[in-house]
């Protein structure tokens, strides 16, 4: 039991939470009270942003008639809470003690109806999840980061710039080939975001050798946990260089044990998952020419909600695909309809939808006139020469040659010249 009921170096007594996003533990011994950072995904802004999204105000309900999601919690006993952790099917160690517990209380209490959303959610992510993991031979237990990461929420941005469901910041997205730039974030696609995320996860994993603390470097970077082992005299076990962990990451690790834990246990605290009507049947098509969604909205019978929702990397609603092939994810009904469109679908209001210019005029001849008024031309008289006209216009002989195209310096009598 000892391995699993670990004691922190402070000494639990109470627990609370003070607005949305810290926690506080006060250590009985030192009459302080410690603050734990709560992961963003965690926070109510981030939760209600989540609700307005696409997947729970189209796809996602709930169902009264079936159970009450949003009931009373059932007390539980710290035995069951140890034995329930052991029992769940994961490589990585799950251990019981008060900071996982109050984080589970999080999670079955104030975010309770957010746990029924991200159950009817993860129907529609965890495969996508899995796909991930499982082909770089991961635990598929990280399939639960994103929970906490961006309450399962495509299009989330943190205060610091993190942005996805696996919250990757522009620079780390773009070591892991993450293509950023004014049209396209492909932090925001769940497929090319998942396999970045568990390359990241894998190389944290050669770097460390234990996924408590890849899972900790994930969220303060691989450097700031190695600091705390130095603090920490060498240890390499999470809960021994908890102390000297940055807040949020204090609460980092406690935060995922909790959301493995509900996301598998949520029958027994009386949570029941939202009822999802998500387009589970979907495939990927490759675009290689520019293409709107305005254009597969109207031909394709899907409505651009759904489309910027299934598609969330597109800043805007152009897919560049002239610029190198892109990835279009549809029901599989609209994929069917797509194909049959053939070319149609890239030429449908193209005219109208593409405002950009390829090629423009410009007004040369507003050039001269701004700089020396209107244009201005001289008679040749007897006895002119090139240079004669030049000084008394202010002007060269070159310039002269230039604008009246001559080739040498012979002029006629009666000739017309501009000299500006």
């Amino acid at each position: 039991m000892e391995r699993y009921i670990i004691s922190l170096v402070l000494t639990l007594f109470s627990f609370s939470v003070f607005g949305q996003g810290v926690i506080t533990v006060y250590d009985e011994n030192t009459g302080k009270e410690e603050p734990i950072g709560l992961p963003e995904g965690m926070m109510q802004e981030e939760i209600d942003s989540m609700m307005r999204h696409w997947y729970a105000s189209t796809y996602l309900t709930y169902d009264s008639a079936a159970c009450e999601s949003t009931g009373e919690d059932i007390a539980c006993t710290e035995e069951e809470y140890i034995r329930r952790l052991q029992n769940l099917p994961n490589v990585i160690e799950m251990p019981y003690n008060s900071v996982v517990r109050k984080f589970i209380d999080q999670y079955t209490g104030r975010l309770r109806r957010s746990v029924a959303m991200f159950l009817g959610a993860s129907n529609f992510y965890n495969p996508i999840f899995e796909e991930a993991l499982e082909a770089y031979q991961l635990p598929l237990e990280l399939k639960y980061l994103p929970v906490i990461e961006s309450a399962l929420n495509p299009g989330a941005t943190s205060r610091a710039g993190a942005g996805g469901l696996w919250q990757f910041m522009p620079t780390t997205g773009k070591r892991y080939d993450l293509e950023i730039n004014s049209l396209i974030d492909e932090r925001r696609d769940p497929i090319k975001s998942s396999y970045a995320a568990a390359r990241m996860l894998k190389g944290l994993y050669e770097i460390f050798g234990d996924w408590t603390l890849v899972i900790a470097s994930y969220n303060c970077g691989p450097g700031n946990v190695s600091k705390a082992i130095k603090r920490a005299g060498g240890e390499t076990d999470y809960w021994k260089i908890y102390p000297y962990l940055p807040s949020e990451t204090r609460g980092y690790v406690p935060a995922f044990i909790a959301a493995n834990y509900v996301m598998n246990y949520y029958c027994e605290h009386n949570i029941c998952p939202a009822s999802t009507r998500l387009p589970l049947g979907t495939d990927t098509l490759v675009v290689t020419r520019d293409l709107y969604l305005e254009q597969i909205s109207e031909l394709c019978s899907i409505s651009l909600e759904e489309l910027r929702a299934l598609n969330p990397q597109y800043r805007t609603s152009k897919i560049p695909g002239n610029a190198r092939p892109c990835n279009l994810r549809l029901p599989m009904e609209a994929v069917n309809r797509f194909i049959e469109c053939g070319d149609s679908v890239y030429t449908y209001r193209l005219e109208e939808l593409n405002k950009r210019r390829s090629v423009v005029a410009v007004n040369e001849k507003s050039v001269p006139q701004s700089k020396g008024g209107r244009k201005k031309t001289v008679t040749v008289r007897k006895g002119d020469t090139l240079g004669g006209i030049a000084n008394r216009n202010n002007t060269t002989v070159a310039k002269l040659k230039k604008l009246n195209n001559l080739k040498g310096t012979n002029i006629r009598v009666g000739q017309k010249l501009r000299v500006r």
